[in-house]
């Protein structure tokens, strides 16, 4: 009698106790994701100010030395770091596809703060937004905390990893080549929030290869191109946060980071084996409705700059008006 509802437990469950250990990981590595991200766009936009920088055609290297020189920038950055290490640590236990999304806390965290520090109170349609991104994300871990499974990362999931991470940054890379000077933050935050899933799901693959025994040359060479994706992604955000409030940023770090990452967990890395089919099919409907939540928070956000607003503000001759 015991054994049987101990197997009805397990199959009700997919995930171990052990696993549960890194869902509070992550939600502590949220909140200094927050932080982190309001400390370093107030970095970006001081700097920003001193150098007369409008955002456009991305950070130049000038810009990007004296972030050095920004305290604020600097602690941003530190704060961030542990949110990574924070993040890293809580994959090591649980199945990407269950602590990935959870960063959407961090949304909520940053948006409290921006509107307290910026005195630009969220609209009604931002706090539908908001609530359609986390709404979206915590559905989407609910549903995966009891369909997810740790699966062995074999060599063709790393070379499949790899190959679509090239693909994408030469798509990302010849937009920002020949469309920067058109970019505003949602086209640097699409990017940054892929980049960054393919840096959580090769952070994921390393990890598991070096608890299986099996760290090889392709092991390594997936570290390289993590860090590779973690310093183009970072550049990214700073030229979002250049661009656009921190909460859009983090909307989309936190939105479009899982669903790249979850994405590649479940078609690769094949987190999902074991989910039946309205599971699936939640999965798709949860994740569309957080994308939707990102694309209205960048058109309905009351601090997100449009070029456009900011040409017609300057008089014929150039100047900017007073």
């Amino acid at each position: 009698m015991i054994s049987e509802l101990a197997a009805s437990t397990t199959d009700l469950t997919a995930l171990q106790p052990r696993q549960f250990i890194g869902i509070p990981i992550a939600l502590v590595g949220a909140v200094f994701l927050s932080l982190g991200a309001q400390f370093q766009h107030r970095g970006v936009t001081k700097v920003e100010r001193r150098t007369d920088g409008d955002g456009r055609g991305g950070l130049q290297v000038r810009q990007l030395a004296l972030l050095l020189a920004r305290p604020s920038w600097v602690f941003g950055t530190l704060m961030l770091g542990l949110a990574i290490a924070l993040q890293l640590t809580s994959l090591a236990f649980s199945p990407l596809i269950v602590v990935q999304p959870l960063g959407a806390v961090s949304l909520v965290i940053t948006s409290i703060i921006n509107v307290r520090i910026s005195g630009n109170p969220l609209n009604k349609r931002s706090i539908l937004a908001i609530c359609l991104c986390v709404g979206g994300v915590g559905m989407f871990v609910l549903i995966a905390a009891f369909a997810a499974r740790e699966t062995p990362v074999t060599d063709g999931d790393l070379i499949e990893i790899l190959i679509v991470l090239g693909c994408v940054v030469v798509v990302f890379g010849s937009a920002f080549w020949f469309l920067r000077k058109r970019l505003v933050a949602l086209g640097y935050v699409l990017g940054a929030g892929v980049l960054y899933g393919f840096v959580a799901t090769l952070a994921k693959s390393v990890i598991s290869r070096i608890e299986q025994s099996e760290f090889d040359l392709l092991t390594l060479f997936c570290a390289i191109a993590l860090i590779a994706a973690v310093v183009l992604g970072a550049y990214f955000v700073q030229n979002a946060y250049a661009s656009g409030p921190p909460d859009l940023v983090i909307a989309g770090l936190t939105v479009i980071d899982p669903l790249v990452a979850v994405t590649i967990g479940i078609v690769i890395l094949n987190e999902a084996a074991g989910a039946a089919v309205w599971q699936m099919i939640a999965f798709v409907l949860t994740g569309v409705v957080a994308i939707i939540g990102v694309f209205l928070l960048a058109r309905a956000h009351p601090g997100v700059k449009s070029y456009d607003d900011e040409a017609d503000t300057k008089p014929a001759g150039g100047q900017s008006a007073a």
